[in-house]
């Protein structure tokens, strides 16, 4: 300016044309408003990264009607207490968590489990917050309110994962680190290399500056939280809530997945499966008697007989009460019926008080082999029949497994039951290992073997499964678990289906794609950019680049890497159809039963065990001997085969079973 001042006083016109070209104020105002344009796209793109979070936060209710004393009371929800009794009526959101205490209705959860059909609700059962209750009028008690309600708990956990960092993302941050005082050091080069090319100092200034605009690290910057935070979203949006970061990303390099049987694979309610009458019984005499004695009992098998004649609303026709009742520990029951001796149990009780078929025997066998348990029953000396129950496997648990080994990863199911069960449920559900008779210690010790072998996820849904789904590479906390489940785990899955696993690696997969596309973008732009920027391409072919087009190229590079992030929102988490099939490895191994190395076993015979429970309980006071480094145990077979380490003397083992009130009668 002072130089073409001084030209235009001395009245060189030709030197004030000549400064005039060097003057940059329409350059330095245009590459503040692109910066500005570009940034205010940049933030609204990264806006809409947070609307699954802000959608759930819409979704909380204002206001509660409280009754009390006969009177309905409508106050801000913020003032509800816990026990506090609060009425909905139908379309009307459920203020928050609680029970119902009268009234039935149907509620739309798909505000937290993404299930769009209704969940029938009667007096007794739970209801959360944000929920649609669109039928009945109920009233309900609270149970958790404010910041510990669901929904609350959900919104905290996406906000957190979105505050963490994935390992990616410090790799970015340190190479930021790196990367701008580069930039000046190679800014500050280039000027000084065209002026010693003859160029003047405009030219080598404008080059520079070209440099210092065009290489903004926003791009590297955004290119992991925003995908991170945009995946959050799509879960939490699908009911599968990341509790970090660090779980987004890791979930899709996992390389084994370890499965509960009960509740995980399996609905987690043992249920009635067959009904079999002896020659010329009718069912409803069986039943009777079934219903008779399982109501006297708090055995999980007598629940699931008693469950099953509630149901089907013929209870009140299986009124007659059991008297002198009498449970016989691992065997039966028995009591009278009238004037008639009943009993029920496992089939060596039975044995004792009549003769079974071989026919009725084999139809025990068959239903052993298919994972259940066979209940028989008799009335004075007379078989009457067997009701078989089992915990069935949920329907999408088979097809969820084979979307897992068709990404090739291992499943594993672990489990405590009995290994003649636990295999046939691995069987129908296509696992390619089973882990049988494992109590929950136990488990924790298999997921630490498995990853030896490699990573490992571990998904439960009980207390029990807590220490293993802290051992494991991700732990999964399925069909909201409990809350120490849910705790331990880096992943919770609203709703109680096995198929959010595979969804939960896939949306992991893809989130991780994205981010290494945004990163290899980030890096490319520079690698084009900065060369163009500072001139390199003038000797060759005469390129150059104008500050005012490094500003919007800059722009450009964030707010393509921001709508790259947001594509994550188009995926389809269900859908198989990009998955990488692997090819399937040879299926001999398929639906194994690990085995220890078996330096020395013995054979204990036992009498008194009926079911897996009995089975647990003997397993678990053999494994406490020391030198026992496994128990195999059989209810059906009255055996366990015990694997030791060490030669352990034959009363010792006697002494550890029989502690536990059953009987051993021979040890080989």
């Amino acid at each position: 300016l002072f130089a073409m001042t001084d030209c235009q006083v001395r009245g060189d016109m030709a030197g004030v044309m000549h400064y005039m070209d060097e003057f940059y104020f329409e350059s330095a105002a245009m590459i503040l408003t692109l910066i500005t344009v570009g940034k205010m796209l940049e933030a609204r793109s990264k806006g809409k990264t947070t609307d699954a979070l802000k959608s759930l936060m819409k979704l909380a209710a204002k206001t509660a009607v409280l009754y009390a004393d006969g009177q309905e009371t409508c106050v801000p929800v913020e003032q509800v207490m816990t026990g506090d009794v609060f009425v909905v009526r139908p379309g009307e959101n459920i203020p928050v968590d609680g029970v119902i205490i009268e009234g039935n209705t149907a509620v739309n959860e798909s505000a937290l489990t993404g299930e769009s059909i209704p969940v029938d609700k009667q007096e007794g059962d739970q209801v959360s917050a944000a929920t649609l209750n669109t039928s009945g009028y109920i009233k309900c008690r609270a149970t958790r309110v404010g910041e510990d309600t669901t929904l609350s708990k959900i919104i905290q956990m996406v906000s957190d994962a979105a505050a963490t960092k994935a390992p990616i993302a410090k790799i970015a941050d340190k190479v930021s680190g790196v990367f701008v005082p580069a930039v000046i050091i190679i800014a500050v080069i280039t000027i000084v290399v065209w002026l010693l090319c003859g160029k003047d100092l405009g030219f080598a200034l404008a080059r520079g500056i070209s440099v210092l605009v065009i290489s903004c690290p926003c791009a590297l910057g955004l290119a992991t939280p925003v995908a991170i935070m945009v995946g959050n979203g799509v879960g939490a949006k699908n009911g599968i809530m990341f509790k970090t970061a660090v779980s987004l990303e890791q979930t899709g390099k996992m390389q084994t997945v370890a499965l509960d049987k009960t509740g995980t694979i399996t609905e987690g309610e043992p249920k009635v499966t067959d009904i079999i009458t002896g020659d010329r019984i009718p069912q409803n005499e069986l039943i009777a008697i079934a219903y008779g004695l399982e109501r006297k009992s708090e055995h999980p098998l007598a629940k699931a007989v008693v469950n099953y004649v509630e149901e089907s609303g013929d209870k009140n026709s299986f009124a007659e009460e059991v008297t002198d009742f009498k449970a016989v520990a691992g065997n039966g029951l028995k009591g009278m019926l009238d004037t008639n001796v009943v009993a029920g149990g496992n089939l060596k009780f039975i044995s004792e008080y009549c003769n079974i078929s071989d026919d009725l025997r084999n139809k025990a066998d068959d239903l052993s082999s298919e994972g259940k348990t066979p209940l028989f029953f008799a009335r004075n000396n007379k078989l009457l029949g067997i009701i078989a129950v089992a915990d069935t496997i949920k329907k999408d648990s088979p097809q969820a497994i084979r979307e897992l080994q068709n990404m090739g990863i291992r499943v594993v199911m672990i489990t405590g039951d009995n290994e003649r069960s636990a295999k046939a449920i691995g069987k129908l559900a296509g696992v390619d290992e089973v882990i049988a008779g494992v109590l929950p210690e136990g488990k924790e010790k298999e997921i630490a073997r498995l990853k030896e072998q490699g990573s490992v996820i571990m998904v439960g849904d009980g207390i029990n499964d807590a220490p293993a789904l802290t051992r494991a590479d991700i732990g999964i906390a399925i069909g909201a678990g409990t809350d120490v489940a849910i705790d331990a785990a880096d992943i919770v899955l609203m709703k109680n289906r096995l198929s959010d696993v595979p969804a939960a690696i896939r949306l992991s997969k893809r989130t991780l794609t994205n981010i290494h596309e945004n990163l290899f973008w980030a890096f490319f732009y520079n690698c084009i950019g900065i060369p163009l920027a500072a001139g390199a391409w003038i000797p060759v072919f005469g390129w150059t680049l104008n500050p005012m087009f490094g500003a919007a190229a800059m722009s450009l590079s964030s707010f393509c890497v921001v709508t790259n992030a947001l594509r994550l929102n188009l995926i389809k988490i269900y859908d198989t159809g990009k998955d990488h099939i692997y090819k399937k490895k040879s299926s001999k191994n398929k639906n194994k039963t690990t085995k220890g190395d078996k330096t020395m076993t013995k054979t204990m015979n036992i009498e008194g065990m009926m079911c897996g429970h009995c089975e647990a309980a003997v397993k678990k006071a053999l494994e406490a001997v020391d030198g026992v480094t496994e128990a195999v145990v059989s209810h059906e077979n009255g055996t366990a085969v015990v694997t030791l380490s060490k030669e352990v003397d034959n009363d010792v083992l006697k002494k550890a079973v029989e502690d536990k009130d059953y009987k051993v009668t021979a040890v080989k």
